[in-house]
């Protein structure tokens, strides 16, 4: 049995259109000695504005009553966990820490299973399953190794996404990087654009925002980083731009999130080390200078790194050539503002 939140489930999310509205006009009134309220006069609306609204909640009725024929078909089964599949579309990261689960494994085995976890027949595999939702009784239950509930729904490709954006739209807790390798990982498989748009329930603007992110950040990065819960839309835009922005970006954070102690942090602590590093001014390379006299003879190097300039001269030219510099250092000064300030 899996922690749900007070949201809708997939068909609730609907239901509240097929309730009846009270109308104005049915007779009632105020209760003796309860003071009447007195409403105010909306403005007018437009009739095509009533009508596109009459046509979305038509839609919105239709899509119900579909999903609830799909729901009330579906056979309640007892399956082998071995024999079903993960979506198709990833919508999970996975967790910190795995104390929920260890939880739900134990409510699992003392009480058994309460809820079923909904499944279609896989499209292309025989006797095989795929999950819609209930990942978590899922994996359960194979390690428990013990029969799982589960209603068999028949869906396509597109019904199952959306299906899963419902439930988890219900349940509030994917994390907004999570929403954006969904949405990618649908583009990736020829969803539509606007069947991506329900699942997630999102516009257009913020569709072409999760994309791009997931464009200019491999798969591999955010795998590292994690589910991030804590942090939002504008860190990790901000995040994708420093990496669209500098080629050696991705090399650093890669380099950064490599380590042990770094993959062993809570995700939004990864995030906030891959971000710093992002931020960073790259070190300049140290490069050294060969010091050669006109006969070819090596008398000396200057090395440059950072900030520092160090010389080194042989140690019979040493003198000579620091009594030398020392002449020449003010004139040097002077050329290098004089180009400082025609640039």
């Amino acid at each position: 049995m899996t922690k749900r939140s007070s949201g809708k489930s997939i068909l609730a999310s609907f239901g509240a259109f097929s309730e009846p509205v009270p109308s104005a006009d049915d007779g009632s009134r105020p209760e003796s000695g309860t003071r009447s309220i007195s409403v105010q006069p909306v403005a007018r609306v437009g009739a095509g504005v009533i009508g596109a609204t009459q046509r979305s909640l038509s839609d919105l009725r239709e899509q119900r009553d579909r999903l609830q024929a799909i729901v009330d078909a579906g056979v309640g089964l007892e399956l082998d966990p071995e024999l079903i599949d993960p979506s198709p579309f990833p919508d999970r990261l996975p967790d910190d820490n795995s104390a929920d689960f260890e939880a739900l494994k134990k409510l699992i085995a003392e009480e058994g299973q309460k809820l079923p976890i909904q499944v279609r027949k896989h499209p292309s595999v025989e006797g095989r399953y795929q999950v819609v939702y209930g990942h978590r009784r899922w994996r359960a239950a194979r390690e428990l190794g013990i029969k799982l509930k589960a209603t068999v729904l028949d869906l396509s490709d597109v019904e199952l996404v959306v299906a899963q954006g419902i439930e988890n739209a219900a349940r509030q807790d994917l994390s907004w990087i999570e929403r954006a390798l969904f949405a990618w990982r649908m583009d990736e498989a020829g969803i539509k654009a606007r069947d991506i748009r329900a699942a997630l329930s999102i516009d257009d603007p913020e569709l072409a925002r999760l994309r791009s992110v997931c464009r200019a950040l491999p798969g591999d990065v955010i795998e590292a980083i994690g589910r991030a819960p804590k942090v939002g839309r504008p860190r990790w835009v901000a995040l994708a731009n420093a990496v669209s922005a500098e080629t050696d970006v991705l090399m650093r954070i890669r380099e950064t999130l490599s380590g042990d102690k770094v993959s062993r942090l809570p995700s939004d602590d990864r995030f906030k080390l891959a971000f710093a590093t992002a931020r960073k001014a790259p070190v300049k390379q140290q490069s050294d200078l060969v010091l050669v006299a006109p006969t070819g003879e090596v008398v000396g190097k200057a090395v440059f790194s950072g900030t520092d300039v160090k010389l080194t001269i042989e140690r019979d030219r040493a003198p000579a050539f620091a009594s030398f510099l020392e002449g020449e250092l003010p004139a040097l000064i002077e050329r290098f503002f004089a180009r400082e300030g025609g640039e």
